[in-house]
């Protein structure tokens, strides 16, 4: 049976409702429309160049599990190829692949978390789950300095050990880190197996430099053409690009801040609190201003874009994450202009409470899509390397 063929037969299937269209779909069907539509892209392939997705595509006749969750993975969203599509929506064929890879993307975070359980309870109740963990944690250690009298305090001079000792601290978000670690770790290797079977020794350093540029950049929210990703009104704009960058960027200058302050205790002997001149105090205040701006424009963003552009049934777990990020980053910047207060052990047990509840939710949630999508791209810096097995010229 040719494309066209196929392409007619699915128009058909479509129209005599024997496919239910996406936004009726249950959860289960997700994967077969992502195949239906990819057979249908594959007879057109207009948008071929507009990202990784469609040349990946183009290498496959038939769209199995595996494949289906690779793909997902490996799109950004930017919603491009649905303004460029001749067959969306209102059309018969019903093509809207931002979508449709939307809703099989939430099911790779349950599908592979481990454990399984705790990620279609965040799928489900994203934000419910963040702030009540987020609050919940922060009224147990508020909680703690009541009973022992210090919620409010003679000025520390910005030593929060004197609150919290760094030992009690470690014992707390060690176990948090690592587990959380150990999920994401566990989660991403079980999708590489599966999308990747017996790809481990074709990982070369030329397709890990190619992953690693593209993921930094992120190289496919350019839109396919430079221009930026369509909003509600089909204009292209770079905010998308851009607030993320902020809030990538801002967390990895978080973290660094975390890495040096941990240095400085254990090989310097340099304990807390450093001057606001020093370099963990710089890189996490310019990292929280990042993580500030990136998850308000993130959200600004999310309230306004296209409806058909993504699973409406993700927006608590895409707001749960977002509330997270900006709340650590609002917390910790508070904490920091306030250290030399009285308050300072309950702006400390504030941004504690949020910062383990973003950590523990980290693992299945949108977090963990940059792991995935760095995976997928991987997989595809590997595959655009080898002759296209059907016997068509990939990018």
């Amino acid at each position: 049976m040719s494309q066209l063929e196929i392409l007619a037969r699915e128009a058909a299937d479509l129209a005599a409702g024997r496919v239910l269209p996406l936004a009726q779909a249950s959860a289960a069907d997700s994967e077969a429309e992502v195949d239906r539509i990819m057979k249908i892209c594959n007879a057109c392939r207009y948008c071929e160049g507009f990202c990784a997705v469609f040349p990946a595509m183009t290498r496959r006749l038939e769209f199995g599990s595996a494949d289906i969750h690779y793909l997902a993975n490996l799109c950004h969203n930017c919603g491009a190829c649905l303004h460029a599509c001749q067959y969306a929506p209102p059309h018969e064929f019903a093509v809207n692949v931002p979508q449709a890879m939307a809703r099989v993307r939430a099911r790779t975070y349950s599908d592979y978390a481990w454990p399984s359980g705790f990620g279609a309870l965040y799928r489900n109740n994203g934000l419910t789950v963040a702030l009540a963990l987020g609050g919940g944690l922060a009224l147990f250690l508020v909680l703690a300095l009541v009973m022992q009298g210090s919620l409010f305090h003679a000025p520390t001079a910005g030593d929060f050990y004197s609150i919290f000792p760094h030992n009690l601290l470690v014992s707390m978000f060690a176990p948090v880190f690592l587990i959380a670690a150990l999920a994401l770790g566990v989660g991403v290797a079980r999708f590489w197996r599966e999308v990747s079977p017996g790809e481990a020794g074709s990982v070369s350093a030329a397709a890990v430099a190619e992953t690693t540029t593209d993921v930094l950049r992120l190289k496919y929210l350019d839109g396919g053409h430079g221009g930026g990703c369509p909003n509600a009104d089909d204009a292209n704009t770079l905010m998308r690009r851009r607030f993320h960058h902020l809030t990538f960027y801002g967390f990895m200058l978080c973290f660094a801040a975390t890495c040096v302050a941990t240095l400085y205790h254990y090989a310097f002997g340099w304990a807390a609190p450093y001057a606001l001149s020093s370099l963990p105090v710089v890189l996490g205040t310019v990292g929280g201003i990042g993580l500030l701006v990136g998850p308000a424009g993130l959200f600004w963003l999310h309230l306004k874009r296209h409806p058909e552009h993504g699973d409406a049934a993700q927006k608590p777990m895409d707001r749960g994450f977002i509330a997270l990020l900006f709340l650590t980053s609002l917390s910790g910047l508070a904490l920091l202009a306030g250290r030399d207060g009285s308050a300072m052990g309950l702006l400390l047990a504030l941004h504690l409470g949020v910062v383990m509840a973003l950590f523990l939710t980290m693992p299945y949630g949108k977090f963990a899509h940059g792991f995935y999508r760095s995976a997928a791209m991987l997989k595809w810096a590997i595959e655009r390397r080898r002759p296209n097995p059907v016997g068509v010229a990939s990018e």
